[in-house]
This record gives C-alpha cells, sequence and structure tokens, in this order.
C-alpha cells in the first residue's frame, strides 16, 4: 500500500458525511481513485458470486460461446478471451469476461438499447448470486456518488434521479494461467481508462492493478483483503472537466511463478442513465476545469465502445 491509497473507512459516513466526502474527493483529485474499507457489501454474496464466477468460467469453450452476442458488443453475457483491447491498442487483452446488466421493467424505454442478461442454465446457482452482487454494488455506487456529489457542492441527492436506471454492469472477469510464463513487463490488460461514472473493483485474488500518477509514475494498488477499490471513470471527468481526473491504469504480468494462476476480479461501472446530457458543471469549470462538449451518456457510450473494439463501426 503506497501513501496515496490509504484506505479510508466507511463507518465515517455515517458519523461525519462531510469528512467522508472530503477524503473521498482527495484522493480522486490525486489519482482518481481510493481505497474504502469496512465497507458493507456482504462477503457472503462476493464469496458467493465469485464461487459462481470461477464455475462459470470453468465451463466447456462451446458452452461459454453459446453466450456470447457479438453483435450486442458483449453488453451483456459472455465475452471469449482475446476480444477486447484498450482504446488505441492493437494488441487484444489477456482475458475473458462475463457481463450481468439492470434487470429493467417490461415497459421501461431503455429496453430498445438495453437487453436482459441471459441465465445461465449449467450453473444453478449463478443468476441469483451474481444478480446479489449487482444490487449490492449499485446500492454501495449510489452511496458513494452522493458523497462525491457533497465533495462538488452539489445536493446530496443530484446524481439519484440521473443513474437510477443507468446502463450499469457488473464484469465477471478472468484472466487465464499463462503455462509460458510472460514477458517481464508485459501486461495481462493494457494501460486504459474507465468509460463510465465510477468503478467500484472487489480486490483481485492475483496482485496487479497500477495506476498511472500524473508525475509519470506507476503506482501499485494492493488494498486491505476485503476493501472495495474505487475510480472516477471517464463520465465523472467530463461531468467535472477535469477536476476528478478519470486516471489510466492497468493490469500487469505477475512474476513468473504467479503466472500460472488465473486471476479473477469483479468491477461493477457504474453508468449515468442513457439520456442523461453530460455537460461540465460550472463550478468545475470555475475552478479551472477544462470544458468539453456537452454529450448524452449513450452516444458516449457508444463512441468508446467502438475505440476498444467490442462494437464494430
Amino acid at each position: 500500500m503506497t501513501e496515496y491509497f490509504k484506505p479510508i473507512a466507511y463507518p465515517l459516513w455515517t458519523d461525519n458525511k462531510t469528512a467522508f466526502a472530503d477524503a473521498i474527493g482527495s484522493s480522486f483529485r490525486e489519482t482518481g481513485f481510493a481505497v474504502i474499507q469496512d465497507h458493507p457489501v456482504d462477503q457472503g454474496v462476493i464469496d458467493r458470486a465469485v464461487a459462481a464466477t470461477k464455475a462459470f468460467f470453468a465451463l466447456p469453450e462451446d458452452v461459454k460461446q453459446s453466450y456470447y452476442d457479438a453483435e450486442g458488443g458483449g453488453q451483456r453475457g459472455y465475452t471469449p478471451f482475446g476480444t477486447e483491447n484498450a482504446k488505441g491498442k492493437a494488441e487484444f487483452d489477456l482475458k475473458e469476461f462475463w457481463h450481468t446488466g439492470r434487470d429493467l421493467p417490461a415497459d421501461s424505454p431503455y429496453r430498445a438499447t438495453m437487453g436482459d442478461t441471459p441465465a445461465v442454465s449449467e450453473i444453478e446457482e449463478f443468476d441469483d448470486a451474481t444478480r446479489a452482487l449487482y444490487e449490492a454494488l449499485d446500492a454501495m455506487g449510489r452511496t458513494m456518488l452522493r458523497a462525491i456529489a457533497l465533495h462538488l457542492k452539489l445536493n446530496e441527492d443530484w446524481f439519484d434521479t440521473r443513474v437510477e436506471m443507468g446502463n450499469s454492469i457488473l464484469r465477471l472477469l478472468h484472466y487465464p494461467p499463462q503455462d509460458d510464463p510472460p514477458p517481464k513487463g508485459s501486461v495481462r490488460a493494457g494501460a486504459h481508462e474507465d468509460i463510465n461514472v465510477i468503478t467500484l473493483l472487489l480486490g483481485a485474488e492475483e496482485a496487479g492493478l497500477e495506476v498511472k500518477h500524473r508525475s509519470g509514475t506507476w503506482l501499485q494498488v494492493n488494498p486491505p483483503a476485503g476493501a472495495l477499490v474505487i475510480n472516477c471513470g471517464d463520465m465523472l471527468q467530463r461531468l467535472t472537466a477535469g477536476i476528478l481526473p478519470s486516471t489510466t491504469h492497468r493490469v500487469v504480468n505477475p512474476e513468473p511463478e504467479r503466472a500460472r494462476f488465473p486471476r479473477y476480479s469483479t468491477p461493477f461501472f457504474l453508468h449515468f442513465n442513457q439520456d442523461v446530457l453530460i455537460e461540465p458543471l460550472e463550478q468545475c469549470v470555475a475552478e479551472g476545469g477544462t470544458p468539453e462538449p456537452a454529450i448524452t451518456a449513450q452516444d458516449y457510450l457508444m463512441e468508446r465502445l467502438r475505440e476498444i473494439g467490442l462494437v464494430r463501426a
């Protein structure tokens, strides 16, 4: 743990909202990341989802492939190994993943662009376990946005109606073991920024997450067991005119003795409702931020999905 990622105790949110909001805001301004300790996401919910994740990725390749929706850009269901690349990179990341999306009401106007998550028949507990983790992280994310709102001098509930039906995604990630030791300095996931508003990441069993500080130095993020890592996405950076930065990060390959072990992680990408107009906050521009043109959350999402190869132009 470096000096930059000192854990913030979640109970502070109950005791002193202003202090908690300031701690989150200060960490975001410095690195774009924050570490939350003693959070309320139930460990049993996490453990069941992780077990279901491992069971899914152990399925035969043809079974997993049956859950791949290439035309939908893999926004729901399975995406095979070697499909996604970092923005501006030709090399594909060394990972496969599953996406669980929001469970929309039957009459939702967002159904035209937000599909249902396919049910996995081969693993009895998969659907319930992953849905429970989705709901828990969605609730945690909304609380974190309340703290961010306070830091930005907005009403605490400012984000509530802007994310309640957002196209948020739980990604179950699997980096397969590498039988041949990877070259030193090579990566499992290329340097990138997240598209969304904020990302919530449960600690991975295998190390490798690094964040690029504005000084140019790569910082290792090794949170305490059970902690939650949160980072700003491009949408929040755009909203705040860069005051809260979406920081470049990557997953580097481990030392050769650990390369033969798989790596699992479960990021939750929290998104705005698709029709939200992302335009710079006046107070952030006044603070010295650099405004960008307004764009809807859906248009911005599709622009970025094309850049990383999940949607073909």
